[in-house]
């Protein structure tokens, strides 16, 4: 195991990749000399060479579109969107194309297409730069959708994306890249589609993905020193597909669940993993799934405003204890 940060987990991979695979390339705007907005890149233009790692010109739809015919000729491209609010630029060759072509001409062609993009609130950017709308992507057959949270998932979970034969939307939250965590050495490509129970526990199911997921396990580490509370974390990873199977079988155990999401909550992520829920273990809640989201506005510029905005520690914890409540479970002596 070695130590690093999810920026460094990312920018390892990639090398790993590139240097396993010689049609592993890269796209993307300021990805080579400058070496990236967020230096995930760093180093790799002067190691690989401009043939391999592509700066390109500001123009999302351009250059994903010719992702999307590199890798129907073979090659895998990973594109950098300098962050998931540019996408929508790409939205027509993403949705259109790039989650279409295997489907539409029967198998004749495939697309293994990685694009990676952070996104997420709390850097005050402003509403245009700070929105989490990996919705769009997820409703979409045809694509893959992965989210991860830890610098070990970031590393298998690109793994898995970028040999996988269909195209996979990777998001990073930008709160993330400096968070440290253990990074296993051997190369092990994670499961897309299945979902991490990250902390056990019996007294309920709390559910996030990306900086949620760390969210969650900051709360459930907390409640368990404050309270003696047994909060069973699961990290959610992939949203599309998602992993149903172990949301059900969780609440099957805990009887009562809490989703964490960071974008907004009127037909959010949140809801089709409460639909889920719902669908699977109706008979085991003791109480309604509750749902933490960000406030239904453009995030706002003002620091004090979008703190607000966004959910928070304090927010989990009082849906948490709404919920425990509602069922009668909470601990003698809890604080509130």
């Amino acid at each position: 195991m070695a130590l690093m940060t999810f920026r460094q987990a990312l920018h390892d991979t990639l090398r790993e990749e590139m240097l396993r695979d010689e049609s592993v390339l890269l796209l993307g705007e300021e990805i080579g000399v400058f070496e990236g907005s967020y230096k995930i890149t760093a180093g790799l233009l002067a190691e690989f060479g401009e043939r391999r790692v592509r700066d390109t010109p500001i123009a999302e739809e351009g250059f994903t579109g010719a992702a999307i015919g590199a890798a129907m000729l073979g090659l895998r491209p990973v594109v950098e969107i300098m962050t998931i609010n540019f996408s929508l630029l790409a939205l027509d060759q993403i949705v259109n194309h790039a989650a279409k072509i295997y489907g539409m001409f029967g198998g004749q062609a495939r697309v293994p297409l990685v694009i990676r993009t952070p996104g997420g609130g709390g850097q005050q950017l402003g509403a245009t730069h700070s929105q989490n709308v990996e919705l769009y992507y997820a409703f979409v057959p045809g694509m893959k959708v992965v989210a991860p949270s830890t610098p070990a998932d970031a590393k298998a979970l690109l793994l898995a994306a970028i040999r996988d034969d269909d195209p996979v939307l990777f998001l990073e939250n930008l709160t993330l890249y400096n968070t440290k965590g253990e990074v296993p050495e051997a190369s092990v490509p994670a499961e897309i589609g299945r979902a991490a129970i990250t902390r056990p526990g019996r007294d309920l199911t709390l559910i996030g993905y990306s900086r949620t997921a760390w969210v969650a396990s900051q709360v459930a580490e907390e409640l368990a020193e404050t309270e003696g509370l047994e909060i069973e974390v699961i990290d959610l990873r992939s949203l599309r597909p998602l992993d149903r199977a172990t949301l059900v079988e969780s609440v099957k155990r805990t009887s009562c669940a809490v989703v964490l999401e960071d974008d907004w909550l009127t037909y959010g992520i949140g809801a089709e993993v409460a639909a889920s829920i719902s669908d699977g273990a109706f008979d085991y809640l003791d109480a309604p799934v509750r749902r933490v989201a960000m406030a239904e506005v453009p995030l706002p510029y003002s620091k004090v405003l979008e703190t607000a905005a966004l959910p928070s520690h304090e927010d989990v914890i009082n849906a948490i204890y709404q919920t425990l409540d509602a069922v009668g479970r909470r601990r003698p002596g809890a604080r509130r």
